[in-house]
């Protein structure tokens, strides 16, 4: 499934829309303005919230919970005692860790589980300014999750990068 997203730049909220290969409004990311914290809804195309990302208020290192239904699904953290500046871990609440790696801010990277690519985040393909793609490689991966981990990289790298 290969999915674009068409970041807006200098929106209020930071929301925006991803589409399907047609150009169907698939996804909706509903940033929340004026919040202590980055927080983000993660909306289907009929307005029913799918998963929340919000940045955890205290850790060590910047981290972003990923929640569905209320229930944490996932944390989101720069992998710590990497060479790579751009290398980050996703542990999901069952004790599954995926690797997320590349050039985050060129919005060139990749999800892997256990050396296995789930997807691809990419601005190769596409010739549209701010808009990159995500290619969900297994029909079986749960697509709104790597949407979700896509987002929190992005963020995380944005403010390690603004520090």
């Amino acid at each position: 499934m290969r999915l674009l997203v068409r970041e807006r730049l200098f929106g209020i909220g930071d929301d925006y829309w991803i589409e399907d290969a047609d150009g169907h409004k698939v996804f909706l990311v509903d940033g929340k303005a004026m919040r202590v914290r980055d927080t983000f809804e993660l909306k289907d195309a009929q307005g029913r919230i799918v998963v929340e990302i919000k940045q955890k208020l205290i850790s060590l290192r910047d981290t972003m919970l990923i929640e569905r239904d209320g229930e944490q699904l996932a944390k989101v953290k720069r992998k710590r005692l990497s060479l790579l500046r751009n290398h980050y871990r996703v542990t999901l609440v069952d004790g599954t860790e995926l690797d997320v790696s590349g050039k985050i801010l060129d919005r060139e990277f990749a999800v892997d589980y256990d050396g296995e690519l789930l997807a691809q985040i990419s601005r190769r393909w596409l010739t549209v300014r701010d808009t990159y793609g995500i290619d969900v490689v297994r029909e079986d991966a749960d697509t709104p999750l790597l949407i979700a981990v896509a987002v929190c990289v992005i963020v995380l790298a944005e403010k390690e990068h603004e520090d």
